[in-house]
């Protein structure tokens, strides 16, 4: 981290705890995917709330799991031509991996407010070709699950999430990204836990689970039990079974060290997030004060991954200005994820793709928006950094 920045965007939750995982791993001599990983994963799916959990070496790598394996399933395939409903703001691989299985991207504007889906805009992008909608769950706010999942009741339309940006948050009852057929999640660095690189993919299908279990590594029916929805019933002798390769899968796999962390950071979680919406409170509280900054509008309860500030039309300054006074004052910013898109010269030329309507609120936040660093420690120091850089701006 550079000397200048006094408020970052991430720091380490980690301790001697996770050091002392790292060293538990060392000291066993055994570094790829085993016991460690697979610890972790009971206990993400016994956090969120999920019947299985399946962990890959990236949050990008859960999303293309997670795609993956819905071209496989015997009841929800999705076939390459397909069309899935996605919102106009997010990472680049929520939409990647829905282009390199052949499916077409249908672009939806977000809420101006909440920066997830513009539910009215979903509402009228669903068609008789619509097969999914992903729905993203930006910068720790949930959507609103109860509205999509009555635009969808009844229809065969699947929904997944990617919820990479908002382990912790809550809708309802429910942990964010359990709602739809699976949902996806990212423990990089930079996230609400950390185990170096990292990301997990949850599910109470269990065909899905098995699915995903093959194509984590290589495609091939080791990881799989005896009796699996996949190929049946495995032969009781490990060496037929130890190259036979059933899918066109990959090495997504973490390693134990990952798996070792995730355990200690897991356990971190409630700490977490209620520090984090303790400090949404204070953020919140500042800027009252600065009506010339539109900040995100919470649905259930967020995990408030980040803050997000959107320049208001007619405000005496520019984004620019707001991004030069951050920087002057030591406080880190960045776009609001990706911002619009579908503006990507990668979307008009290569991805199969359609946009519904007009992307205002997208380009909004494209032009205006970015967002600062959220923490698992109380900021009362930081927020008069972010208060010098708000007064000298606004002046």
């Amino acid at each position: 981290m550079s000397d200048d920045i006094r408020f970052p965007l991430a720091t380490s939750s980690w301790d001697e705890r996770e050091y002392a995982a790292i060293d538990r791993v060392v000291k066993s001599g055994m570094f790829s995917m085993g016991p460690e990983v697979a610890r972790f994963e009971e206990m993400f799916a016994t956090a969120m709330g999920s019947a299985h959990a399946v962990m890959v070496n990236s949050g990008s790598s859960a999303n293309l799991l997670m795609v993956a394996a819905l071209r496989y399933h015997s009841n929800h395939r999705l076939e390459e031509g397909a069309e899935v409903i996605v919102p106009a703001v997010s990472w680049s691989t929520t939409y990647f991996p829905l282009h390199q299985y052949g499916l077409r991207l249908v672009f939806v504007d977000i809420d101006p407010h909440t920066l997830n889906f513009d539910l009215d805009a979903l509402a009228s992008a669903i068609g008789p070709k619509t097969r999914a909608i992903m729905a993203v769950n930006l910068l720790g706010n949930p959507n609103d699950f109860d509205r999509i999942k009555a635009l969808i009741d009844g229809r065969d339309i699947l929904l997944l999430e990617d919820n990479c940006e908002s382990l912790g948050a809550v809708y309802g009852s429910r942990q964010a990204g359990t709602f739809g057929i699976a949902g996806s999640y990212s423990s990089f660095f930079s996230h609400h836990i950390a185990t170096m690189e990292g990301g997990l993919v949850v599910t109470d299908d269990e065909e899905l689970y098995h699915i995903m279990l093959s194509l984590r590594s290589h495609g091939w029916t080791r990881p799989l039990p005896k009796e699996n929805l996949v190929t049946g019933t495995k032969s009781d002798d490990p060496f037929e079974e130890s190259f036979r390769f059933v899918l066109p899968g990959y090495n997504l796999r973490p390693v134990e060290m990952s798996g070792a962390i995730g355990q200690e950071q897991i356990a971190k979680l409630p700490m977490i997030v209620t520090e984090r919406r303790r400090n949404a409170e204070a953020f919140r509280a500042l800027m009252q004060g600065y009506p010339q900054l539109r900040i995100q509008q919470e649905i259930g309860q967020s995990s408030w991954f980040g803050f997000s500030m959107v320049v208001e039309p007619g405000a005496p300054f520019s984004r620019a200005d707001l991004i030069a006074a951050l920087g002057r004052h030591g406080v880190e910013c960045r776009p609001i994820v990706a911002g619009n898109f579908a503006r990507n010269s990668v979307v008009s030329r290569y991805i199969d793709h359609a946009i519904h309507g007009e992307l205002r609120n997208a380009d909004d936040i494209d032009r205006n928006g970015l967002f600062i660093g959220n923490h698992h420690y109380p900021l009362d120091d930081r927020w008069l950094l972010l208060q010098a850089a708000l007064d000298e701006v606004t002046g």
